[in-house]
């Protein structure tokens, strides 16, 4: 985004390997293959020159990754976080930044897949940030001015967790439409995992004090759309995968959903709340029911009114 405008940046790899590749090619064959990385952008696999007078960053390893990353960079430093996971324990990746003394911590979320912004067709995002920061240190401005294109809307937000938390259950959601594509259940199925899906997305939110509105939002709702019917989504594409007897592993990248199901159904039953979609997910990729019997289990769940 930085280089498509012509702005200087440095792109860090940790792997010098791929940093030299990345030099040599000007292109990710393994991730992003036929988008070039714009000349303008440096490459390198030293952190501390790459951070050398920066005063933000973009991080966009998966969530597994943050904490270690955190760890090692400057506290001075702006981070804006890309992975849509949570923490080990569970919390938000921005409230992990914020504990580990980073004054300014913001997320990026939305339905970008790579594929198509780095293609430069149109899309939008929205930026993040707890509202003091924002005012304090003039920070949203300058980031959403850096990374608005004229193929990218970037729009801000002061709801920190309903933008972050709404990245991170989508996938979960991406998930079980997949699981609905592999098992071949039709049109009205994907529909109706996708909105009880949202709904479930907005109690959520609604319990880690978010707005309500987040959810309707890019980050929530718009995001959902995307993942959920993409042929990009790598969360839809293990569903898929899983509901036809094979592994829901994406060729070596990192599925999010496969995780968060996880951690989001353990902080369910412990808090008493109903995620039903969320729950069925987390016992099918850990292998304690089948795709069959998780959709049989939602379809018989007792008469209610919708809301």
């Amino acid at each position: 985004m930085l280089g498509m405008q012509g702005l200087p940046s440095v792109l860090w790899a940790r792997r010098p390997e791929l940093a030299a590749e990345l030099l040599r090619e000007r292109e990710n064959r393994a991730y992003l293959p036929g988008v070039r990385l714009p000349d303008i952008v440096e490459v390198t696999s030293d952190l501390e020159a790459a951070l050398h007078q920066q005063s933000w960053a973009l991080l966009t390893v998966p969530s597994v990754g943050v904490p270690e990353l955190l760890d090692v960079l400057p506290r001075e430093l702006g981070v804006v976080l890309c992975a849509k996971g949570l923490a080990p324990d569970g919390d938000r990746l921005s409230a992990l930044a914020q504990r580990l003394g980073f004054g300014r911590a913001a997320v990026l979320s939305g339905p970008n897949h790579a594929e198509e912004i780095g293609r430069g067709l149109p899309a939008a995002t929205v930026i993040a940030s707890i509202e003091s920061s924002w005012i304090e240190s003039g920070w949203a401005a300058q980031v959403q001015v850096a990374l608005m294109t004229p193929s990218l809307r970037v729009y801000t937000s002061s709801d920190l967790p309903g933008v972050e938390l709404g990245g991170v259950l989508k996938n979960v959601i991406a998930l079980a439409a997949g699981l609905i594509d592999g098992l071949e259940l039709g049109d009205n199925a994907k529909a109706a995992v996708m909105t009880r899906g949202l709904r479930e997305m907005g109690r959520y939110l609604e319990a880690q004090g978010a707005q309500p509105q987040t959810v309707y939002g890019l980050s929530g709702l718009g995001d959902l759309i995307a993942t959920a019917g993409s042929v990009h989504s790598r969360n839809r594409a293990a569903g898929e995968a899983i509901a036809r007897g094979q592994s829901g592993s994406q060729g070596g990248k990192v599925v999010e959903g496969i995780r968060t199901a996880g951690l989001l159904s353990a902080w369910a039953l412990g808090h008493g709340h109903d995620l039903p979609i969320v729950r069925t997910v987390a016992r099918v990729v850990a292998g304690e029911t089948t795709p069959q019997q998780g959709v049989s289990d939602l379809m018989g769940r007792r008469a209610r009114q919708e809301g």
